[in-house]
Formats: C-alpha cells, structure tokens, sequence
C-alpha cells in the first residue's frame, strides 16, 4: 500500500476512528520510538567487490 493510498483509507474514516488510528501511532510512537528513515541508501557494488567469489578457486 503506497502513503498516497494509505492516506486516502484513513481520511475514508469516521472522524472517531481518525481519532483512534492517531492515538494508536502516537502509542506506537511512544513505545518503540521514532526511527529516522535512511534518505539513501548505502552504494553496494557486489558485482565487482572482491569478498563476492573469494573462495571460487577453492
């Protein structure tokens, strides 16, 4: 489910069950805390990395 899609259930909602959903992730917030989402990700390059095939003469 894409946010856009996501977004569109929830203001689909009564107002009571809007209110419910935002006290479940302000719970769920509370509880695990707030994970900062990685803006990139790391460059692997596995075709050319030398640990890939190390042991192929083996």
């Amino acid at each position: 489910m894409t946010q856009q899609e996501l977004l569109n259930e929830f203001l689909s909602l009564l107002a009571e069950a809007q209110r419910q959903v935002t006290d479940f992730i302000a719970f769920l917030r509370q509880r695990y805390g707030v994970v900062e989402p990685s803006s990139q990700w790391p460059d692997f390059d596995l075709i050319n990395d030398s640990f890939i095939g190390m042991w192929s003469d083996c």
